[in-house]
């Protein structure tokens, strides 16, 4: 029971990775807070409002009067430039950045001894396929604002992110190119995320903060040219 009694928040916690990471905490005895625009048995709101971030962080420290762990994990939507209205890209912005570091601000004198913040980027924050700016920009925000937070909680809260690759949220089976493409060889599940959140959380990672960890299974390390070694570009 690593995080017994411990309170942890996690934002876009109804589903995928959020999840999973609510039920691994849940599983070492701690106290999950779940904010989601999906309904469901949790607190149900959109963190691009700052009313909801308000009413929620209210909502939490009444409740619990302190919070250990803060999982920025909401996904904002992934709009192209062809197509992207302005208020979309705001919007993107809005759950991506603008909720983790305000969340956090809301938080800042209610983390207990020991607190860390945990954001959510991806491995979009360095490489792109085309028409993804809404979702790309806001996951290089929120990695960026990481190590900015770090610097400002020194000495109270650790402050890391983690930048997802593949990772499948459903139950699908990959195998053959869609495995092998990851240099481990298989697409990553959101046990790999939940995992490593847990693991940043802990006492074991005291020493770690300001970090942006990768977990693409090798992928956005491998040199691709084409011809070489079964790789193929196609216009």
């Amino acid at each position: 029971m690593m995080f017994e009694n411990k309170i942890v928040v996690i934002t876009g916690g109804a589903n995928g990775i959020g999840r999973t990471t609510k039920e691994f905490f849940e599983a070492e005895g701690a106290i999950v807070e779940v904010i989601d625009v999906v309904k469901g048995d949790h607190y149900v709101g959109d963190i691009g409002r700052k009313e909801v971030l308000e009413a929620f962080a209210d909502y939490v420290i009444d409740k619990h009067g302190h919070v250990d762990y803060l999982i920025n994990n909401a996904m904002p939507v992934m709009r192209g430039i062809h197509e992207c209205t302005y208020e979309e890209f705001a919007y993107a912005m809005a759950v991506g950045v603008t909720a983790p570091f305000y969340l956090s601000k809301l938080f800042q004198d209610s983390f207990a001894e020991g607190a860390c913040i945990i954001n959510i980027s991806s491995s979009r924050d360095r490489m792109s396929q085309p028409q993804t700016e809404s979702y790309t920009a806001a996951k290089g925000g929120i990695a960026s604002l990481t190590h900015a937070l770090a610097v400002s909680f020194a000495g109270k809260v650790r402050v890391n992110s983690i930048s997802p690759g593949w990772i499948e949220t459903g139950d699908e089976l990959y195998e053959s190119s869609d495995a092998w493409q990851q240099p481990v060889g298989r697409v990553g599940t959101m046990a790999d995320i939940a995992n490593m959140i847990l693991f940043l959380c802990s006492d074991k990672a005291g020493f770690i903060t300001g970090e942006n960890i990768c977990i693409d299974g090798g992928m956005t390390k491998q040199m691709i040219y084409h011809g070489e070694h079964g790789w193929k570009y196609e216009i």
